[in-house]
């Protein structure tokens, strides 16, 4: 019987492996394997207990997933960026209803350490549209919208270390910290300045963001109510 742990494993093997191509240059096999990736994290989530949610995390990997399939085309047209990019704005919104549903105490407003973080990637948001908005054309729209998205998403997640009360709180962090990091270092390679072995390097943040928030999100809500 295959289990969760086992699921999380063969994402863990097969992402090493993913990598590890992606080094050495056989990037056309990755394209094979791209899209069975995030299914061990979707079916670990499908055969999770109940949790109030479940809904919410399973349509964020999903529309990940999407966007990862879309992706894989980019290379032949712009729409394929522009769908891509969609799918996975999507994604990030589903997240971020994912974090302010889960059960928290509301602490976060009152600890200025949140609004350091906050501030910081408010800045860091700031920084990264300054060095991109230049060279975006007719993308600077969608893009912008993109990385707006995605800070409120890593903001939400950051609200969640003090608000939630499992030390996992810190996994999802890291995982939503990983996904904005692989997200920058995409846009930068791909308007601003080509970067060495930057699919690996996408993609290995990219895997660590979405393992982090799948098994983070699930030990937080274990033995949870529905």
């Amino acid at each position: 019987m295959v289990t969760s742990q086992n699921l999380l494993k063969g994402f863990i093997v097969l992402g090493i492996v993913y990598c590890l191509l992606l080094i050495i240059g056989y990037e056309s096999i990755t394209n094979y394997l791209k899209p069975l990736l995030l299914p061990f994290l979707f079916y670990t989530v499908i055969k999770s207990e109940k949790f109030a949610t479940k809904k919410w995390l399973l349509a964020a990997l999903l529309f990940s997933w999407l966007g990862d399939c879309i992706l894989l085309f980019a290379d032949k047209g712009q729409l394929y960026f522009i769908l891509g990019l969609a799918a996975f704005l999507i994604a990030h919104i589903f997240l971020i209803v994912l974090f302010t549903k889960q059960k928290s105490e509301n602490q976060s407003f009152r600890k200025p350490l949140f609004w350091a973080g906050v501030t910081f990637a408010t800045l860091y948001l700031a920084g990264i549209l300054s060095l991109l908005l230049p060279s975006l054309g007719d993308l600077t729209f969608p893009v912008v919208i993109y990385a707006l998205t995605i800070t409120i998403m890593l903001k939400t997640s950051l609200k969640g270390t003090f608000d939630w009360r499992q030390n996992s709180k810190y996994t999802v962090l890291i995982g939503s910290a990983f996904f904005v990091a692989s997200d920058s270092i995409l846009a930068i390679n791909k308007f601003h300045t080509p970067l060495p072995l930057a699919s690996f390097w996408i993609m290995l943040t990219y895997l660590i963001a979405q393992f982090c928030i799948t098994n983070g999100i699930l030990k937080l809500n274990k033995n949870a109510p529905v």
